[in-house]
């Protein structure tokens, strides 16, 4: 049975497009068994143009787009931001099942988080399978992709990686599908780190050249991660139930390495 994708975005960046593109890609030539059920964005027509210009591309395919401003829907509820570590306001609940209701004509077996810049609340993520991006290793930083590369730069990290995990309510702690790796001391990179001042400041490391060679490292092996455990689960070599990640056979699965498989589709690639 072809995967249904559902696939949720704020649509602001290279990279989330760039997924998308790679997936629409393989579908189109035949290479993942797969389908859009849905395109879901948190930002309305007319609020930024780069997001006008992803719409464009998602009508143009044919998939059916759903949007939802969720700054007009804060405004209108009179609600506050939300804050880093801190719990949800209450208006985003209600704009979870303002989502949910959008999304009712549109089922989906899957979902992508692909540069989406918001948290789903309890809810919605224990009754939907979705797959979220975090650029590190297993067990490797957590945060944001920034705070990531300069706790990699600090502790002189010899490798970092990408890896996918389902989205449950603790925020960046689910269970691991899949994952790939690369070293952060290989050929190239020398220069960089010499020239970086591993004990600088904030500003200072991301304004580094290393910096910069570590984000493009990690953002080139995004689109093959995805691509690689997006065909394991066409493929029904991965399935979830609830917030585990089961086998073919249905026992709980380790986490995939993918590396190979990355690389080789890094190779490929134009």
């Amino acid at each position: 049975m072809t995967l249904r994708l559902g696939w949720f975005t704020t649509g602001r960046g290279q990279g989330s497009r760039g997924m998308y593109e790679a997936v629409s890609d393989a579908i189109a030539a035949g290479n993942l068994d797969a389908r859009f059920a849905f395109v879901f964005c948190n930002r309305a027509a007319g609020e930024d143009e780069a997001t006008d210009s992803f719409f464009a591309r998602v009508q143009a395919d044919g998939v059916p787009l759903v949007t939802l401003s969720s700054a007009q829907f804060r405004r209108s509820h009179g609600g506050e931001r939300s804050r880093h570590g801190e719990p949800l306001p209450a208006w985003r609940t209600a704009y979870d099942e303002a989502i949910e209701t959008a999304l009712t004509p549109h089922p989906f077996d899957l979902g992508v988080l692909a540069g989406y810049m918001l948290i789903f609340g309890n809810e919605f993520v224990s009754r939907h399978a979705l797959l979220n991006l975090h650029p590190a290793l297993p067990n490797g930083p957590t945060g944001t992709w920034r705070e990531v590369i300069r706790e990699l730069i600090r502790g002189r990290a010899a490798e970092s990686g990408v890896m996918l995990h389902l989205a449950i309510p603790e925020v960046d702690m689910g269970p691991v599908v899949a994952f790939c790796s690369y070293s952060l001391q290989a050929d190239g990179l020398e220069t960089h780190w010499a020239a970086t001042a591993t004990d600088a400041s904030d500003e200072a490391l991301e304004a580094s050249s290393l910096f910069a060679a570590i984000r493009q490292t990690g953002m080139v092996r995004e689109s093959p991660l995805l691509l690689a455990t997006l065909e394991a689960f066409a493929g029904g070599r991965r399935q979830t139930d609830g917030a585990r990640v089961l086998d073919a056979s249905g026992q709980a699965a380790k986490p995939a390495d993918l590396t190979v498989e990355v690389d080789t589709l890094i190779q490929r690639s134009p």
